[in-house]
């Protein structure tokens, strides 16, 4: 066995393990809907309060005890293939396990699909990623890869409008440590995960104004953000090249 694949197999049997842990603790994890139960009401009067829960809630909630691990899956998917918008996976983990869990099961999720795709571009190299990230991301991006600077990469992380999912690719590419990008990574996206899963949280327990008040300002940083995307692009790829 070659040495990329061999490191991709002993990738594969933690990721793995990873999993099979995730399932295996999960039975230990509030469930859904219950972990926002009002105290001293049992599930049949708490569904009945809040009967008008969506579709993903409902899914959920029937996979019993495995739940919060199928929740991580779908936010590692997410990162790692891009099937559905984080912003989707976000606000239903604040809104199915509440405020505390639903951040802390999310992060989770994303920070192992960002672990993963960090380790397929690094161990797969760049054919790989050329064939799964789109050129005008590559083009645009691939400064990161000759010189991934851990500040510059953290900004792209915590600013709104940047393809963070693909950055993780790139970014193994570079000789970035692992334990550099996992820092950068997680606390980079700790603002937007937050602000998703409290949305969920505040819309599930019917305080609206609470959301409306969390949604203006989540619209105004996206807005600012895709309003001066490219004088924000340009200033910190000046930055990294000082």
């Amino acid at each position: 066995m070659t040495n990329p694949r061999r490191q991709l197999a002993i990738r594969g049997v933690i990721f793995i393990v990873l999993v099979g842990l995730l399932f295996f603790f999960s039975h230990y994890i509030p469930q859904p809907f219950t972990a926002l139960m009002p105290p001293g009401e049992d599930f049949d009067d708490f569904e009945a309060i809040y009967s008008s829960s969506d579709k993903l809630s409902k899914f959920l909630q029937s996979l019993g005890p495995y739940s919060p691990a199928v929740f991580v899956l779908l936010q590692i998917l997410q990162v790692v293939a891009a099937p559905f918008p984080g912003e989707l996976t976000g606000v239903a983990g604040g809104y199915v396990y509440g405020q505390t869990m639903g951040f802390v099961l999310s992060t989770v999720g994303l920070t192992i699909g960002s672990w993963v795709a960090f380790e397929l571009g690094s161990i797969l190299g760049r054919p790989f990623v050329e064939r799964f990230v789109s050129q005008e991301v590559l083009h645009k991006f691939d400064f990161l890869t000759t010189n991934a600077g851990a500040t510059i990469c953290f900004l792209f992380f915590l600013i709104p409008g940047f393809p963070k999912d693909y950055l993780c690719y790139l970014l193994g590419l570079s000789r970035m440590k692992l334990s550099t990008f996992l820092i950068v990574s997680i606390i980079g996206r700790i603002p937007g995960t937050y602000l998703l899963t409290v949305q969920g949280a505040k819309f599930r327990s019917q305080e609206y104004y609470a959301v409306a008040i969390f949604a203006a300002i989540s619209g105004v940083i996206l807005l600012v953000a895709y309003l001066y995307r490219n004088h924000i692009y340009h200033w910190l790829k000046h930055r990294h090249h000082q």
